[in-house]
């Protein structure tokens, strides 16, 4: 075997390795299905009686669905991918990744690969009983862009989360504050229960930056075509967008773990408990 296929085997199976939990996780305990699936729909199911009762667009109730299924991706990136290093080093197996040979990116990759298997349990979970409530139709003319729309916003969402990885562990204790600090106000600006567009053209094109917001949108436009007037930008335009922040993101992760190895050899200080 040559030194190539052996490096890119040694980092396949560092990726399989490390979904690993995350996947069985979800076997070994089944308390976790009901309380990542159900409780959750008591959010999508307030927001849309509220559209209800207000006599809104039935279109609302759809968006507020997407908005629900794509919260278990959000809540994923950040409690299982951005302050997971933080974690890890809480525990005492930071230093094993960092002496381990295979690529740290290796690592990252399969903590994502692993979370999205997650969420997409929940986020299946509260799209069909979602459905079954509330009697939503979705109309998916395009099916392929689609679903292209969908796994380029996880690629740019988890490659965000993989970056933050990485600084949030430079901040040390601070990393819990800013994952709760981050959680509720991207609810507001990414438009997880209503049309972005409403927030006027200034904040939405700010909270673009989050791929999540880009990615909500396309789908609404994608599958809600007669409420095509709420939506922020054309939805290839808006798939553009996020092929440039999926790049963007995954090049700027592996620019912050180099960071962070570098500082780990320079200072010998990251996988210590002092801060």
């Amino acid at each position: 075997m040559s030194p190539l296929t052996s490096t890119v085997m040694l980092n396949l199976r560092a990726m399989r390795g490390r979904s690993y939990p995350r996947v069985i996780g979800l076997l070994r305990e089944p308390s976790w299905v009901f309380y990542d699936t159900v409780l959750p729909i008591l959010s999508v199911a307030a927001y849309a009686y509220i559209y209800k009762a207000l006599n809104g667009p039935p279109e609302f109730v759809g968006f507020v669905i997407l908005g629900g299924v794509m919260t278990a991706y959000w809540l994923n990136v950040l409690w299982s991918m951005a302050a997971q290093f933080y974690w890890e080093k809480e525990v005492g197996n930071l230093q094993l990744y960092l002496v381990a040979p295979m690529s740290r990116m290796a690592v990252l990759a399969g903590m994502a690969l692993g979370g999205m298997f997650m969420s997409s349990t929940r986020a299946i979970a509260t799209l069909f009983i979602s459905v079954a409530i509330f009697q939503v139709t979705f109309v998916a003319e395009a099916p392929l862009l689609l679903v292209t729309v969908f796994v380029v916003t996880l690629i740019a969402l988890y490659g965000m989360g993989m970056m933050f990885a990485s600084l949030f562990l430079l901040y040390g204790r601070e990393a819990w504050h800013t994952t709760n600090l981050l959680q509720e106000p991207v609810y507001l600006v990414s438009g997880f229960y209503f049309p972005v567009r409403q927030l006027g053209a200034a904040v939405a094109a700010g909270a673009s930056v989050l791929p999540i917001t880009l990615g909500l949108d396309a789908m609404r436009q994608l599958l809600f075509p007669e409420a095509l007037e709420f939506a922020f930008l054309p939805a290839d335009i808006e798939l553009a967008i996020l092929c440039v922040l999926a790049v963007a993101f995954v090049t700027l992760s592996r620019y912050a773990l180099a960071y962070l190895e570098n500082l780990a050899k320079r200072e010998g200080r990251l996988t210590l408990r002092w801060q």
